[in-house]
């Protein structure tokens, strides 16, 4: 009985430093280029990249484990001196053109460039065509007049509700 306490005593604790201690232990620093000029060239490449797992955030901007991995393969493909397109078109080549904060326009990138636009003209002539249709639907319903027939019905039916 006092091994299982001193055991439990002692996963507790080890539970606690892991917990105490995980977040400061798990942040890694980008580490700068030693050239400024290639460091600038590299940051602005950060500023262009779209993290893959965020989506709406740059790499330069991103915590995420990919978004780290991405920024150190822009300084090392930078500091083993690649061009800017090349480090680009090595990133679109592995992660399509959608890795580009601002994506050419070409026809494979249409969708992203058009298709918003597309869906909203769509349902804008979805919601008019309702509405038309709605309209002339109220429109009609109203036009055409009673017959005798159903005149003397619909007298006789509201006569009966007053008694």
């Amino acid at each position: 009985m006092r091994a299982m306490r001193w055991a439990l005593l002692g996963a507790a604790c080890a539970l606690w430093l892991g917990l105490a201690a995980g977040p400061g232990l798990a942040f890694t620093p980008d580490e700068p280029l030693g050239d400024p000029a290639l460091e600038a060239r590299a940051r602005a490449l950060h500023a262009e990249l779209r993290c893959m797992v965020c989506q709406g955030q740059s790499i330069a901007d991103s915590n995420a484990p990919l978004a780290q991995d991405m920024r150190a393969i822009v300084r090392e493909r930078i500091g083993g001196g690649a061009s800017d397109d090349d480090v680009r078109g090595f990133l679109t080549d592995r992660y399509g053109d959608y890795v580009l904060l601002d994506p050419p326009v070409k026809p494979e990138t249409y969708a992203l460039w058009f298709g918003p636009a597309a869906v909203f003209v769509a349902g804008a002539a979805i919601a008019f065509a309702l509405v038309r249709r709605a309209r002339a639907g109220a429109r009609g319903a109203g036009a055409e007049p009673l017959s005798a027939e159903e005149r003397r019905r619909l007298d006789t039916l509201l006569d009966d509700d007053d008694t």
